[in-house]
């Protein structure tokens, strides 16, 4: 717990603040969507069917405002997110922006007075990490993070049963994710019109190149890679189920096999180490065997499989076609965790996925991708130092 502590410590965590609701109990939130993307979009629509109103959409490529106001068609659009910011008449925004955006877009919403729903991974580094918890307990402003485990009903009754002591000593944790979809990326020249300043804004300043807008996630500059992308979902998972914090030290290796003009490696392993167990995060995005996510706890009383279908108990020692002890068939809905978000502006309490704890969920893979970088085991109070 020490390296939890010191952790929390780094990140100067200050009190919650929770004001009285402002919102009356049939009152409908007005958001603004920031980034209108693929991601951006989906959420658009899972924030209407929740009941909120759309009053505002803002991207820096054209023709992501043309897609997302076929689901809004009432929303006022922008290139730039600021003049969103300064509308008196929205209470909250749902930020899907590259991952080099997250941190100046929370802090000029929490400026602005806004509460914000933002898109995971939290942060690009650390350090972001620690002035963004700052930034938010300074404020009066409700957070959520979109890891949408937190909300989700089967993955907290699969805590619950590890709180228990059903799996006994959890020894090894085994993260993975397979899909089948890498490939050289797309540089040919982008349809519709694009802000290419706007979009790198604190990052690089470079000519355009299609591919680093079209597929921003699998450069540097912009963002940590699958990494910090899945990784931030399925570490969390293992950290809240083994109360944990953050790993002590990370080793990682990749490469990129067959994403062609991308940085960030499509296939990895990494390894984390904790104060009594150890982590194996393995991503591969060139097959689909047990397509999809998965997380494995092996403990020395039975094993818990979770993936996107539910969980699965097994007793040891394991046998073949053993029968579950414990098991649930049901998918993670995104659409809970928005509702969660969507009840704490009325209530004004901290919602399921706060800053802090997807601080904790990004720190590990923060420290792969260093090591991956520096060829090299890279400590935690090493890499924290640093910030």
């Amino acid at each position: 717990m020490s390296d939890r502590r010191t952790f929390l410590s780094s990140l100067a965590a200050a009190p919650v603040f929770v004001p009285s609701s402002a919102f009356g109990a049939n009152e409908r939130v007005r958001y603004g969507l920031i980034a209108a993307g693929g991601r951006g979009r989906y959420l658009n629509r899972i924030f209407t069917k929740a009941g909120a109103e759309c009053a505002a959409l803002c991207d820096v490529y054209e023709p992501h405002l043309e897609m997302a106001r076929k689901d809004s068609p009432d929303a006022q659009t922008s290139v730039e997110y600021r003049e969103l910011l300064e509308r008196k008449d929205i209470d909250c925004v749902v930020i899907a922006s590259p991952d080099h955006w997250h941190c100046p877009m929370l802090m000029d919403s929490l400026a602005a007075g806004k509460d914000v729903y933002l898109e995971k991974p939290l942060s690009k580094s650390l350090e972001e990490s620690a002035k963004m918890i700052h930034a938010v307990r300074k404020s009066k402003q409700v957070v959520q993070i979109g890891m949408q485990r937190r909300s989700a009903e089967s993955i907290r009754k699969a805590a619950k049963l590890v709180e228990d002591g059903v799996l006994g000593r959890i020894t090894l944790v085994k993260p993975q994710w397979h899909w089948n979809i890498a490939g050289p990326l797309d540089n040919s020249p982008l349809p519709g019109k694009l802000d290419w300043k706007r979009f790198l804004g604190n990052a690089k300043k470079r000519d355009l190149e299609p591919m680093r807008f079209r597929r921003w996630r699998y450069f540097w500059d912009y963002a940590g890679g699958n990494m910090t992308d899945q990784g931030t979902h399925l570490m969390d998972v293992v950290q809240w189920f083994t109360r944990s914090g953050p790993p002590k030290s990370a080793i990682c290796h990749g490469y990129v096999a067959k994403m062609t003009g991308a940085e960030h490696p499509d296939v990895f392993s990494a390894v984390f180490e904790y104060a009594d167990f150890m982590v194996t995060w393995t991503l591969d995005y060139c097959n689909a065997y047990q397509n999809g996510w998965s997380i494995t706890f092996l403990g020395d009383k039975a094993t818990m499989i979770l993936d996107d279908a539910g969980f699965a108990v097994y007793a040891e020692p394991w046998k073949k076609n053993a029968e579950p002890l414990h098991e649930e068939k049901a998918p993670v809905p995104v659409e809970s965790h928005v509702q969660n978000f969507l009840d704490c502006i009325k209530s004004r309490q901290d919602p399921n996925c706060t800053v802090e704890i997807a601080a904790e969920a990004v720190a590990g893979p923060h420290l792969a991708n260093l090591a991956m970088v520096k060829g090299r085991k890279v400590a935690y109070r090493e890499a924290a130092k640093a910030t």
